[in-house]
């Protein structure tokens, strides 16, 4: 081909744009045009970036990347969006306004404040004007330029520091000072005008500067405030506080609540982040090392997921970026460094797209990424090169965007002068219609309970509306908070929000003219509530590490790979392609049996007690002769192997005990009669020499394997049957098809199903297993959007379809499910995964209770898990595993943190069902006997069960409210911290409290 290397490329990619999406191409005729769709500006620009696209073809798609250069930065540049996870936001583009649809001819007084100077509700702007406590007001409707003056709303008599609009209320605004108030304003529709009037509302002054504010996400009447080293939870009907978190070392730089109002987060002048629920207790329920410069930090939390993202500087003062997942708060779970600029990050979160935008004061460069919460990461999607730098930054609320366009978000940039709207979209055909896959349901402008019942201890979610707009409700919510709190009131109200934690009028009621109080833990001699009860009403609060309401004992899991000796190397040739129905290994407490990527279908099978490096010479196999489709160990008789071969045949060997000297040529028995392929086969749990095989012929047969005959074959199938599974009772047997249909049959009563249900939506592959004492069923697959799904099932009413579903990620492989019958932990992964999802089920909701689940370094092809008698119970190990990587074999040990780990933690080990004795014979099943299996304990002759230790009374792990209300001197300080030093040095004996720490105290679990 002619012409130099750059040019054949240029001509490469300029062909695979063209033929990939041909609307996008240079070379096609651009497109008829199209009635536009209503904005509230006319069409804006492109960002211009400062480099140029490139367009890469993967696997028959194409994806776009940008690399961005950043001014100033010596010519480097940043690659962004390397993408490895589909996404319906992955082609997010920005777009910056026309100029003359800029809010411009602004005079913009950012200050020194740290607050955000810019926000936004569906009607209204407000914004750090030049005027000293005031701010500039005007309709979100109005673009171009301000040529009469901006109209500003005077608020208080010092700088602002921080203001925001309520969620419920889009003409309500709170602001702070340093002037030590927070006041709250009711604002005209239509904007204000310079006329001074009156706030609202205004709460009890602080003792010093009030520096953040932000309106609590669910709760109307609720609101939190920062002001020196606390966070101060406000009761606005009351104006009084209702917690004073106090548990900082420094100045508060930034908080932000959970988007259910459960929990608050904050980050701190010590360099800590914290984890606070305000109605449990006034100390922080978790605490980890943040950024390493203390210079100003910011942190956000990510909606209702498990995590929180914050912004800070590392030790050489380079900008970063971290992302958290509160389940296991020890250390960030990501982090990202972007460069070495000075001005600080402020995060924006869409919770509905996942979108991350960050904006650095001081920058004219706006990051855009996206988390992942399956497996927490921080993906870049684009970058916008603004004209200006920035002085702060706002998201609109996601109802007040041009969905029709295919907006998913619009940021507002405040710059020196001017408001510039910067609307990201996904590029789609057709904006005709309503893309209901680009906007679910958001959450709405009704509070979802009043400040009174939050308090009290309920948790509700706001309900959400549809962003569609034909079925939008028209209307605009008013909060009832300041009709309330201007009503008078019998109480007085305490000066300042330091005032011990406060009062407790929200949870009295009134009956028959006597008033009853909530119990609390008692009054001292000033007749104030001592503090130490933080549930007004009586209200039963989940434990202090409680994230989401209901949690799991076994949340704090953790999974460890054993000592390198357990391990067996130098293991080659294993096979990759072992079909999607297969484990891809198979394992009891002698073998391991694992498919080689051989000629004949041959089967590895060595001893679990040889551990170490292989020999490199050829090791015996078994040779089945036919490819493998599925294979299992029988579990009442360990040296019988079960392989299921592409030849409809089922072959049983018979495995020495001492392990394969010689290579096995000659099965002992070949049951013949599936016609096609096989896809699975499984033992019955309780009845010896009972099997049952699934195949491609459309039928499930059951097999005694003591007379070698078929004598049932169960029917009723129209699709590839993905899975079967036994009941734990040994009665029913559900399959799972291709057809999309679950069912359960009754082998000895019919050959039909006797339940038939929706299945998975996707047919790429699926699993089933039985679960709660075969009440459920726990079935994983693919929604119609290829997103692994794990769903619950009742066993009872399979047509009601699942009662419940949890969305992992996205990937080729099914994730396999491993079921604990005795603790009801579900462990999922599939084959070329890094990561093991977990799950406590349960039959009430939420049904699914997360985990912390574990993470390899490497992929692994297969995983089996050993009986529980292969746990060390003395360690906490609940479960083992064996993990087949590219040529070893590596046990994993999962076990529970636990303080006295000397007594055996019956909690966490019930009897465990001895499944690998045989209950009944193949003939009793047969003739219609059921059976049980026996229970064993799993606790140790030399253990003590921890619930026959008598309890120790718990102390009081903090101060209570009152210890607040009085400042101490330094002299005072310095005497206390000297007699603490004199007392400790005085007993040497005492071991210091982390000496005996060994992980979570035991009265954390009682969940």
């Amino acid at each position: 081909m002619p012409g130099s290397t750059a040019s054949r490329a240029r001509l490469f990619l300029h062909a695979v744009a063209w033929h990939a999406e041909p609307e996008a191409s240079p070379f096609h005729p651009p497109p008829l045009p199209s009635p536009p769709a209503p904005r509230p500006y006319p069409a804006p620009r492109r960002a211009q970036h400062r480099s140029s696209a490139r367009r890469v073809t993967t696997a028959g798609s194409v994806r776009i990347q940008w690399a961005f250069s950043r001014a100033g930065s010596d010519n480097a540049a940043l690659s962004i969006m390397n993408r490895f996870q589909a996404s319906r936001f992955r082609n997010t583009t920005a777009t910056i306004a026309q100029r003359q649809d800029w809010l411009s001819e602004l005079h913009v007084d950012a200050g020194l404040s740290s607050g955000r100077h810019i926000q936004a509700s569906v009607c209204l702007l407000a914004f750090s004007s030049g005027a000293s406590g005031a701010l500039g007001v005007l309709p979100l409707s109005r673009w171009g330029p301000v040529n009469g003056g901006v109209p500003t709303l005077h608020c208080h008599s010092d700088i602002i520091t921080d203001f925001g609009f309520s969620p419920f209320d889009d003409l309500l605004l709170g602001t702070c000072s340093t002037d030590h108030t927070v006041r709250l304003w009711r604002l005209p529709e239509g904007g204000v005008d310079n006329a001074a009037s009156p706030p609202s509302l205004v709460l009890p002054s602080a003792q010093s500067s009030v520096e953040l504010l932000r309106f609590h996400p669910a709760a109307d009447g609720v609101l939190a405030s920062a002001s020196g080293d606390a966070i101060t939870v406000w009761d606005v009907l009351e104006k009084a506080p209702l917690a004073v978190l106090a548990d900082h070392s420094g100045q508060v730089q930034d908080f932000s609540w959970q988007q259910g109002g459960v929990l608050l987060t904050s980050t701190c002048k010590d360099k800590k982040l914290r984890v606070f629920d305000p109605r449990l207790q006034l100390t922080a329920v978790q605490a980890v090392k943040g950024h390493a410069n203390d210079k100003d930090s910011r942190v956000l939390w990510l909606g209702n997921q498990n995590l929180i993202v914050s912004t800070g500087f590392s030790q050489v003062r380079e900008r970063e970026v971290k992302l958290w997942d509160v389940r296991k708060l020890t250390g960030s779970v990501c982090t990202e460094t972007l460069n070495s600029s000075t001005g600080i990050l402020l995060p924006l979160y869409d919770a509905d797209s996942g979108l991350l935008f960050l904006a650095g004061k001081g920058d004219n460069v706006v990051y855009c990424m996206e988390v992942s919460e399956s497996q927490p990461t921080l993906s870049q999607v684009c970058q916008c090169v603004t004209d200006a730098v920035t002085r702060g930054v706002a998201l609109l609320p996601k109802r007040a965007l041009d969905v029709m366009g295919c907006e998913v978000a619009r940021l507002l940039q405040l710059t020196s002068t001017t408001i510039v709207p910067v609307r990201y979209t996904v590029p789609r055909k057709n904006t005709f219609q309503f893309h209901a896959d680009l906007f679910v349901d958001t959450a709405g402008d009704v509070a979802a309970m009043l400040g009174s019942e939050w308090w009290t201890g309920q948790n509700r979610a706001v309900e959400k509306v549809s962003l569609d707009p034909k079925n939008r409700q028209e209307g605009r919510n008013a909060s009832a908070i300041l009709k309330a709190a201007q009503q008078p009131k019998c109480s007085t109200t305490p000066s300042a929000p330091h005032a011990d934690n406060a009062k407790k009028p929200l949870a009295e009621k009134s009956t028959g003219g006597v008033t009853e109080k909530p119990e609390t833990g008692g009054e001292d001699s000033s007749g104030k509530p001592a503090g130490k009860a933080r549930s007004p009403g009586g209200a039963k609060r989940p434990a202090a590490y409680s994230i989401v309401g209901v949690t799991s004992k076994f949340r704090h899991m953790r999974g460890v790979v054993l000592h390198r000796d357990t391990h067996i190397g130098n293991l080659r040739n294993v096979s990759l392609t072992t079909p999607g129905e297969c484990d891809g290994m198979a394992a009891n407490h002698r073998f391991i049996a694992v498919p080689l990527a051989t000629s004949g279908g041959q089967l590895a099978v060595l001893p679990l007690s040889q551990t170490g490096k292989l020999q490199d010479a050829a090791i015996p196999t078994v040779q089945n002769g036919t490819a493998i489709a599925d294979f299992c160990w029988d579990p009442f008789s360990p040296c019988r192997l079960a392989v299921a071969g592409e030849d409809g045949r089922i072959r049983l060997w018979i495995v020495p005990e001492e392990g394969l000297s010689s290579t096995l040529t000659e099965p002992r028995v070949v049951l013949s009669g599936h016609t096609e392929k096989i896809y699975s086969i499984k033992f019955h749990p309780l009845a010896a020499d009972v099997l049952a095989s699934s195949s491609y012929d459309m039928s499930v047969r059951i097999w005694d394997l003591k007379s070698k005959r078929q004598l049932i074959q169960l029917e009723g199938h129209s699709e590839q049957i993905f899975s079967l599974a036994w009941s734990p009772d040994g009665q029913r047997l559900a399959t799972v098809s291709k057809d999309g249909k679950v069912r359960i049959f009754n082998p000895r009563q019919s050959t039909k199903p006797m339940q038939e249900g929706p299945g998975p939506a996707g047919s790429r592959g699926a699993r089933v297993v039985w679960a709660l004492q075969g009440t459920r069923l726990l079935i994983s697959g693919f929604d119609s959007g290829s997103v692994r799904q794990v769903s619950l099932h009742d066993a009872g009413a399979l047509a009601a379809g699942p009662v419940s579903k949890v969305s992992a990620d996205v990937s080729p492989s099914t994730l396999i499910p491993f079921y604990d019958p005795d603790c009801h932990l579900v462990f999922l992964t599939g084959k070329g995964d890094t990561r093991v999802f977990v799950y406590e089920l349960s039959t009430e909701p939420p049904y699914f209770l997360e985990c912390s689940g574990y993470s390899s370094s490497e992929p692994h092809k297969g995983m089996a898990f050993l009986r529980k008698t292969e746990c060390d119970v003395r360690d906490v190990e609940f479960a083992r595993a064996l993990r087949l990587g590219n040529s070893t074999i590596e046990p994993l040990a999962f076990s529970v943190p636990r303080v006295k780990r000397e007594y055996f933690q019956d909690d966490l080990f019930p009897d465990t069902l001895v499944w690998w004795e045989a209950a009944l014979t193949a003939d009793a099943w047969f003739a219609g006997t059921d059976g049980k299996l026996k229970k064993r304990s799993l606790c140790p002759d030399d253990m003590l069960p921890l619930s026959s230790v008598p309890r120790e009374e718990t102390t009081r792990k903090y101060a209570g409210g009152n210890s607040y209300a009085e400042e101490k001197s330094d002299q005072q300080k310095k005497e206390e911290l000297l007699n603490a030093m004199v007392s400790k040095l005085s007993s040497r004996d005492d071991p210091l409290p982390q000496d005996e720490m060994e992980g979570v105290d035991d009265d954390e679990w009682d969940d």
